[in-house]
């Protein structure tokens, strides 16, 4: 065996640390950003990317060094990059409808208040009529 390292490993290495990387960015913000609509570009975003980059080199490591093909990285990353983003859209939602019925929010504070009452769908007073509407009561 020779002593060298060859480009693959390098490569692997590589797509490893930087996911790695993009994973400690993403759970840091997580920590420590102040309110819950900011704490979510965290595991949405960079960790979701992180775990990306992690999964590329896995599926690199077996391609190049081992020879083999796997389906089981790209499934998770399929899986990962569907729910992610609707998982996050559901948190945010939840927690507008909760301040908008005048609840307390929790321990990640008060999100900054949209500028006009276009910016956020969720903002938007119920129609008359429909589930949610206080008017009718």
């Amino acid at each position: 065996m020779s002593g060298g390292v060859s480009l693959p490993e390098i490569l692997v290495s590589a797509l490893i640390v930087l996911g790695g990387s993009f994973a400690l960015i993403g759970s840091w913000g997580l920590v420590r950003l102040p309110s819950l609509m900011e704490r979510l570009h965290g595991p949405t975003k960079a960790t979701t990317l992180g775990l990306g980059g992690m999964l590329v080199g896995s599926v690199a490591f077996f391609q190049l060094v081992k020879g083999e093909w796997t389906t089981h990285e790209l499934l998770v990353s399929l899986f990962l990059f569907v729910t992610a983003p609707i998982a996050a859209n559901m948190i945010a939602k939840v927690h507008l409808h909760q301040l908008r019925l005048g609840k307390q929010p929790g321990p990640a504070g008060q999100p900054a208040a949209p500028r006009d009452d276009s910016e956020w769908a969720t903002y938007e007073s119920p129609k008359a009529g429909t589930p949610g509407c206080f008017e009718d009561e």
